[in-house]
């Protein structure tokens, strides 16, 4: 008989992959008591920290629990006041403290630099990946600039947690088209999403049909863009597919650290060549020079356009289509990118100027060594489009992290000794609430753990971790692995517990689907889920 320790949620997890459950779309599990009663539900008084980074899926969630009852007709909530710490800012009207605000804004992005020279921009994208293009894009902004349209395209509704591979990238071509043909309009940015989204699935025809679906619509774009002479710029903001496998054969549904394409399609600049060596940093001064606007000082990227002479060097109107998460690796084995009918970018690559371009790692901001594993840190689409937008190299908050982490300083950052001092002293519960995942970009359990750690010091006398599963970059089952992780790490320390779990295709929404939120909110506050018993 075995010794080794079992651990309650841990065991639930599998049980739901055995009954056909994933990690995205599991639903609750709660721990209850001898009496069947959930146990370290929030209530009023308690202290909250939601310790996921990014940001951009988290509001909604935030907004249930802090949001005024004047602001906030969603769904009904209970009666409570709860205080909230986030390791980020999601948003700046979040009643919340910020553990690791933000450093700054990132001003001269591409939006603005081209806004300040009295330029017209148009951006199209499915509301799927709006934030990316109207926020990230323009360094953390959310209003448009002087000159900005933004045309976003609704995704589709659909049962179930992928849509259709094609998604809607007709209609963001349509709409791409016709900004094309308007004279008017001198900088067009364009996303195709299909990739990045079915991409975090294992379903091997609908990544192909995903990516085909992209070819496809980029040669209707790029023949509006040749007849139009508007010179474009063919990239991504990272890699998904196209590095499909682990070593040892199990799928991976995350991103990667490959680089990704850059090609440039401007049949009127004859002789035009791109460098090697660069990164999504160097995107924008390419732009800015086809543009004919000078660079900004503080945009340390490079144009990767080698020259341009003469009548060549004249302004001129340019597309930046980014196909989101089309990674560039030569390998075959386990690339659904060669695997798929490719014959557009199979065709401009061979033709027009091209290069590949770095979008992970020490290049776009990231930690560039994993702990404990191979490689640097993959790409995300906040930090890709974060960087091709800013022309330069911006710390990432992971980094800020676990940089604070390393020195010690994160043990007395100001937000998380308020919430745990507080609970302390009045006290109350407080609840660790956030992803379980190894590298997720939403977080890490090591975030999760050093705060346990924290707590611990602190002398907090109850402490409940909520957390959030998601299959994306992790192994088959591996969820299973890390709650066991967390389980046994507050058995070793003697502080927290364990007490509830959900898939986070429930919890984090950016599209405003209140069904998922209201789930999310009464998994945490009334327990509904499957209860889990004790060992």
């Amino acid at each position: 008989m075995s010794n080794a320790p079992t651990f309650p949620l841990a065991e639930a997890v599998r049980a739901a992959y055995h009954a056909g459950e994933d990690d995205e779309t599991m639903e609750p599990l709660v721990r209850v008591d001898a009496a069947g009663r959930p146990i370290g539900r929030i209530r009023d008084g308690d202290y909250v920290i939601f310790y996921d980074i990014r940001g951009e899926r988290e509001i909604e969630l935030t907004q249930a629990f802090v949001a005024p009852d004047d602001d906030f007709a969603h769904f009904d909530r209970e009666p409570m006041t709860s205080h909230w710490a986030t390791m980020i800012e999601y948003h700046p009207d979040l009643d919340v403290r910020v553990a690791f605000p933000p450093l700054g804004t990132i001003s001269d992005t591409l939006s603005e630099v081209v806004s300040k020279a009295g330029l017209r921009q148009v951006k199209v994208v499915e509301s799927e990946k709006e934030v990316h293009l109207t926020y990230f894009l323009n360094g953390k902004r959310t209003e448009p600039f002087p000159g900005e349209e933004r045309r976003i395209i609704p995704s589709l509704e659909f049962e179930g947690y992928l849509p259709p591979p094609e998604m809607r990238a007709s209609d963001v071509a349509d709409a791409a088209i016709a900004a094309l043909r308007d004279p008017g309009v001198d900088l067009l940015v364009v996303n195709w999403a299909n990739v990045d989204v079915i991409g975090h699935s294992e379903d091997r025809e609908a990544i192909c049909r995903a990516v085909s679906a992209v070819d496809a619509q980029l040669g209707r774009v790029l023949e509006a863009a040749k007849e139009t002479g508007v010179a474009a710029l063919v990239t991504a903001d990272h890699g998904t597919v196209e590095k499909w496998y682990y070593p040892d054969g199990s799928i991976d549904t995350g991103h990667t650290d490959s680089p990704v394409p850059f090609v440039l399609v401007a049949p009127h600049l004859a002789g035009a060549a791109v460098r090697d060596r660069g990164s999504l940093v160097d995107v924008a001064p390419t732009a800015l020079e086809l543009l004919g606007i000078p660079k900004p000082d503080v945009m340390t990227g490079a144009s990767l356009i080698d020259s341009l002479a003469g009548e060549q060097a004249e302004p001129r109107r340019v597309a930046l289509f980014i196909l989101d998460g089309w990674g560039a690796r030569d390998e075959a084995w386990g690339n659904l990118i060669l695997e798929s009918d490719t014959p557009v970018m199979d065709a401009l690559q061979a033709a027009y100027p091209s290069t590949r371009i770095e979008a992970a790692g020490e290049a776009v901001g990231l930690p560039d060594a994993v702990p404990n594993r191979e490689g640097k840190t993959v790409g995300n689409s906040e930090v890709g489009h974060t960087h091709l937008g800013a022309g330069r190299v911006v710390p990432s908050d992971r980094l800020r992290i676990e940089r604070a982490i390393a020195d010690g300083s994160f043990f007395e950052n100001s937000a998380y000794r308020w919430a745990m001092e507080g609970a302390k002293r009045d006290g109350a519960r407080l609840h660790l609430l956030g992803i379980i995942s190894f590298y997720s970009s939403h977080g890490s359990v090591e975030h999760l753990k050093a705060l346990l750690r924290m707590a611990k010091q602190v002398g907090a006398p109850e402490v409940y971790v909520h957390g959030m599963l998601g299959r994306r970059g992790e192994k088959p089952e591996s969820g299973a692995i890390y709650v066991g992780d967390i389980e046994a790490e507050c058995e070793r320390l003697g502080v927290g517990q364990f007490v509830s779990l959900i898939g986070r295709f429930w919890s984090l929404d950016r599209e405003y689907n209140w069904e998922r939120i209201e789930k999310s909110y009464r998994w945490l506050v009334y327990g509904d889920g499957r209860p889990v018993g004790a060992r």
